[in-house]
């Protein structure tokens, strides 16, 4: 008879992520400004601890609401090619822009 805490698994960005009511969570960069409320509803799965729904491919009428904390663009990462033998490489740099989100509520 543990805490019953409700989940729910949404798409953005081309990615899923498990989220509960409280968490922040990066994810691609949305649009808005720091403070705005953004309304994510490709809901896929909600749980409450007893209960999961599941949809089909998504819950209709389902949303989770979160707060954007922050926007930012993360670490830079090195992509690099290179076929050998034939004198050729090519190094090029990437920074992926990312908004830091605070889930605020779980509607189903």
């Amino acid at each position: 008879m543990g805490r019953q805490i409700m989940y729910a698994v949404v798409q953005t960005g081309g990615k899923q992520y498990r989220l509960g009511v409280g968490d922040n969570v990066r994810v691609e960069k949305l649009a808005g400004e720091p403070g705005e409320v953004v309304e994510l509803p490709k809901v896929l799965v909600i749980g409450d601890g007893e209960k999961v729904s599941i949809g089909d491919p998504v819950i209709a009428g389902a949303s989770v609401k979160a707060e954007i904390v922050s926007h930012g663009r993360d670490k830079k990462i090195r992509v690099f090619k290179m076929k050998r033998r034939k004198k050729y490489r090519r190094t090029q740099g990437h920074r992926q822009s990312f908004t830091q989100l605070r889930v605020t509520e779980i509607t189903s």
